[in-house]
């Protein structure tokens, strides 16, 4: 079956069955209905971001490895990245009013596992979990959306779940640091107990089935798994990369297996009847332009991310709160922008405020570059602003470019897509950029590890060295001398601030990639059409 047919078939699935007029009781009445699915996907919103300040202390308290933590970010992004279109998929089927709420209990309960758990091995399989559970949540969450508003009111609602999703982001980091500070990393997922709880009993109560006509009655399997295998494969040759050598035959192995899955999978999905991505969505330049677009900004935001917290509370001894707040720049500047870039955008196109988006973004990604262990608070929070202030306008047009770009019939498939390209940037951002930060660490450190005249290490210790430094970390050892202990400390922090350099300068190099990109990009004939999908 060719992919043309692919989409033909796809197009016979209808949109969501609309409702004429309000509900005039709870039960789907539609602002009742949007704060019931606001509360869900607010556990999702802040996950993104109330994780990173947790990530410190939990790999000080369970003695995780540079890699370990990496997957406490890998597994939930990739997670969500991999089943966002299949979740959407399901709720067509089943109906969106299940799935999302499965999705509420679901998450709420992985959560409280993280929570629990003693081993760093059970907190990332918990929060695989929970990126399951919370692509359950995104996609229903606008399917019911789109299902109990009027047309003529539903672009309100989206723009106000807009911001409550903003809203979410900026406050995770701080929300995480009054946590983690006064409370325990373990109350960073705890939190969404109560909230998941709160979501289920306002589900039960508010939220009115739809289902759409002739919902699809068979889920491309295979072609799930074989996305499944070249995303792992392809994220755990970059991670494991640094420990094992670029040049190794395992490195080799994994990458290979994920060039071969990826091929399979493209094959595959031009066969099967109901594909899980419509390969000839991607015949328009545009939408693809839009889809590599989400993912450059991704690697470059997500990747940089990754290592800000560690500077600011290993580097700087900044407590989880003061981090926090010295991040609300970049989230504030997010929530701002993105009503900025939406007028922008709708008056002149998305092509000059997407490429002014990535040379912000480049340009904050330079600024980063020059953070050194004595940079102030002033010089930081103008690199993290900008930052925010470039991303807003990708966020916002990157999504209008692909499901404006997409058939009227695929506009669901596309704002799934938009989603999973995202999630899937976050996590190769952190994998890639670092796997540039290891690899630099381990260049550097036995060098300037001498050229201090310090007592000299074994390989052994040479490497666990090297895992400490990764994170921002002195490896003092107990009973060091006062003045030993403040040189082995300047060290590791003089390596660890080398090896955040090159990696920004790396994802600045990806903003920049990614502004010839988006002068590829246009806007869609169903632009309009496809305007609640483009905000799952």
């Amino acid at each position: 079956m060719t992919s043309q047919t692919t989409v033909d078939k796809a197009d016979k699935a209808p949109e969501p069955v609309s409702v004429p007029a309000p509900a005039k009781g709870l039960r789907g009445h539609p602002w009742l209905t949007l704060f019931s699915v606001a509360i869900g996907v607010m556990m999702v919103a802040l996950d993104g971001t109330i994780v990173a300040i947790a990530n410190p202390a939990i790999q000080k308290d369970l003695g995780a490895s540079f890699a370990d933590v990496q997957w406490i970010t890998n597994g939930y992004f990739l997670a969500l990245a991999v089943t966002l279109i299949t979740a959407g998929k399901l709720g067509d089927r089943f109906g969106h009013r299940q799935t999302f709420l499965i999705g509420v209990i679901g998450f709420a309960a992985a959560s409280g596992a993280i929570g629990l758990s003693d081993s760093i091995a059970l907190v990332v399989t918990f929060r695989v979990f929970q990126g399951l559970f919370g692509a359950l949540l995104m996609p229903a969450a606008l399917g019911l959306l789109r299902a109990t508003f009027p047309a003529e009111k539903l672009n309100m609602a989206i723009g106000i779940w807009g911001m409550v999703i903003g809203a979410s982001t900026a406050g995770g980091p701080i929300l995480g640091g009054l946590l983690v500070q006064h409370v325990s990393w373990q109350s960073v997922f705890f939190i969404n107990v109560p909230v998941g709880v709160i979501a289920l009993v306002l589900g039960l109560l508010i939220l009115k089935d739809h289902r759409a006509e002739n919902a699809p009655r068979s889920f491309d399997v295979l072609g799930i798994v074989l996305l499944s295998a070249a995303m792992f494969s392809l994220v755990w040759a970059l991670i494991k990369a640094p420990a094992w050598g670029w040049g190794d035959g395992l490195t080799w192995t994994f990458l290979a297996a994920s060039v071969l899955c990826f091929a399979l999978f493209a094959i595959w999905e031009t066969r099967v009847k109901e594909p899980l991505i419509p390969l000839a969505l991607f015949r328009s330049v545009p939408l693809s332009a839009g889809v590599v677009l989400m993912v450059l900004m991704a690697i470059a935001f997500m990747g940089g991310l990754f290592f800000v917290t560690f500077y600011l509370q290993n580097v700087h001894g900044m407590s989880p709160v003061d981090s926090g707040l010295h991040l609300l720049p970049l989230t504030g500047m997010m929530i701002v922008g993105s009503p900025l870039a939406g007028a922008m955008i709708t008056k002149v196109g998305p092509r000059i405020p997407l490429a002014g988006g990535m040379l912000l973004t480049a340009v904050a990604m330079y600024g980063m570059s020059t953070l050194e262990s004595g940079t102030g608070s002033g010089a930081m929070s103008l690199w993290f602003a900008l930052l925010g202030l470039g991303l807003a306008p990708v966020m916002v047009g990157a999504t209008e470019v692909i499901v404006g770009n997409a058939p009227m019939e695929l506009s669901g498939v596309a704002g799934g897509l938009q989603q999973a390209a995202m999630q899937i940037g976050g996590s190769l951002g952190t994998a890639v950029l670092g796997a540039v930060m290891a690899s630099k660490v381990d260049n550097d450190l036995a060098g300037n590890w001498t050229d201090a005249k310090l007592p000299p290490l074994t390989p052994t210790q040479l490497d666990q060295a090297s895992e400490a430094v990764q994170v921002g970390v002195g490896p003092v050892p107990k009973g060091t001398p006062a003045e030993i202990a403040e040189k082995i400390t300047s060290v590791a922090h003089d390596t660890f601030i080398s090896g955040m350099s090159l990696a920004c300068l790396v994802a600045a190099g990806v903003a920049v990639v990614a502004i010839f990109v988006a002068f590829l990009t246009k806007r869609g004939t169903n632009a309009e059409a496809g305007a609640g999908a483009a905000h799952i």
